[in-house]
């Protein structure tokens, strides 16, 4: 007979009832690839006695989840409930009794990474997570398995789908930000609060993780950078278009070549071999060029650009959430899982290897690039003085200017495009700027990535 492996899964939900589903449609054919049989034996849900849109044996439903995780018939456990409380009581009360874990939880592994990896060590078992970051793309294992062989030079990826979808609209009709969030809430496509999304906390946790693996040190949440979409209007969109680019909430990991202020640390110099101590990990919309392959990702799909020292530049891409995509890297972990206690070595590839003690976070002050500035600025004459004075008194340069014919009124929006500067420099500048009387609103700043 063929070897059987129980699976315990807590939360019956999107992703739990898709898991669930792929199971009961591709179990067999999972089983001969792998020589194993899926088997749920156990699923935890808030309320057994609620109708679903699948059916589950009521012998293997359950309102409390220490019956599954404590469930000695129970061999690997998956977490799908989300949340960073009660998911963090479940993941660690299976580690400690030396199950193996599978979650899409990237909230938790975000704050709680190390505590978690720490504790599977100790009880020599494993936790996968390739499902916590760009949904069915499997990211994780290739930054690190694939790649192990590879220092990673930059990563830039497109990781959150609701923002992508927002600003695909906004580019194609010609929509405000609000019209589009409304629709998009509407439609399932954002949640009602939308903020962990729209602001981008959501990207930052996978930009985190991603960060983590590809350098060797545990990117702390607050360290990253991170900037959301509200303050985008259609007008940015189209003055983007009109200079050659699109605007993506992007992502960005990538060594510092320069001596750089860390957050919470003191400088590191470049290291000898070329690489730099610090890294940039950011999340921010950006300007990128049309002839970049992120600039054509659209609607709720994901994109992950990784360039490696060997491998050279590779793109990843996918839909990046929702029950089906979600539900297919949870069960390719299922079947690391389940392989690697098959040939009892629960721990083959760890979680996570701290490699890297002087890693460090570059603080977004020192870091240079290109902006894109649009004011709106009395229609008179002397406005664009008295900003170029203040620009080249703190030696920034200005690449282009547009001030679009055809607006009435007593303002006009002008464009700056500012040439590679040091963000601490270029915002202090626009603070002064912004308190010219010639200037009647807060600049609105994006950054732009050619991504060479």
């Amino acid at each position: 007979m063929m070897e059987q492996v129980n699976l315990g899964l807590v939360g019956g939900g999107t992703v739990g009832g898709g898991v669930w589903q792929a199971l009961q449609r591709n179990g067999d054919l999972m089983a001969a690839r792998l020589g194993v049989r899926l088997n749920v034996t156990r699923m935890a849900v808030r309320d057994p006695r609620r109708t679903r849109g699948f059916t589950v044996p009521a012998s293997v439903l359950t309102g409390d989840w220490s019956e599954v995780v404590h469930d000695p018939n129970v061999q690997i456990v998956v977490e799908l409930m989300g949340g960073t409380t009660t998911a963090r009581e479940v993941v660690r009360a299976a580690l400690k009794l030396g199950k193996p874990v599978v979650t899409a939880n990237k909230a938790l592994l975000s704050a709680h990474g190390p505590e978690l990896f720490a504790l599977a060590a100790k009880h020599q078992t494993n936790l996968y997570y390739e499902a916590a970051v760009a949904g069915g793309i499997p990211i994780i294992k290739a930054i690190r398995e694939s790649f192990a062989g590879n220092r990673i030079t930059r990563i830039a990826g497109i990781v959150n789908g609701t923002c992508n979808y927002i600003l695909t609209r906004m580019k194609l009709e010609g929509a405000e930000f609000s019209e589009v969030l409304a629709d998009a809430q509407r439609l399932g496509y954002a949640e009602a609060e939308p903020s962990l999304d729209v602001d981008g906390h959501d990207a930052a946790h996978k930009i985190g993780i991603l960060a983590s693996l590809a350098h060797g040190f545990w990117v702390k949440p607050g360290s990253i950078h991170t900037e959301g979409i509200r303050h985008i209007s259609k007008l940015d969109i189209q003055f983007a278009g009109q200079l050659g680019y699109t605007i993506k909430l992007l992502g960005i990991i990538q060594p510092v070549a320069a001596t750089a202020p860390t957050q919470g640390k003191k400088s590191k110099k470049t290291a000898d071999d070329g690489h730099a101590s610090a890294i940039q990990v950011s999340v921010y919309p950006a300007l990128v060029p049309n002839t970049h392959v992120l600039a054509s990702v659209n609607h709720a799909f994901n994109a992950v650009a990784v360039r490696g020292d060997t491998v050279g530049d590779t793109l990843f891409y996918g839909r990046g959430a929702g029950q089906d995509p979600t539900a297919s890297s949870v069960l390719g972990d299922l079947a690391d899982a389940a392989i690697d206690l098959r040939a009892g070595n629960h721990h083959r590839v760890p979680p996570f290897v701290s490699h890297n003690g002087q890693g460090t976070v570059a603080s977004m002050d020192s870091i240079s690039s290109r902006f894109y500035v649009r004011l709106d600025v009395s229609d008179r004459p002397g406005v664009f003085a008295r900003i170029a004075t203040v620009l080249a008194r703190a030696k920034i340069g200005i690449s282009s200017i547009i001030q679009p014919e055809g607006h009435t009124g007593e303002t006009v929006p002008v464009i700056l495009m500012l040439d590679a500067a040091n963000n601490l420099s270029v915002r202090k500048a626009l603070a002064t700027i912004g308190k010219l009387p010639v200037v009647k609103s807060n600049p609105v700043v994006l950054r732009v990535e050619n991504l060479d």
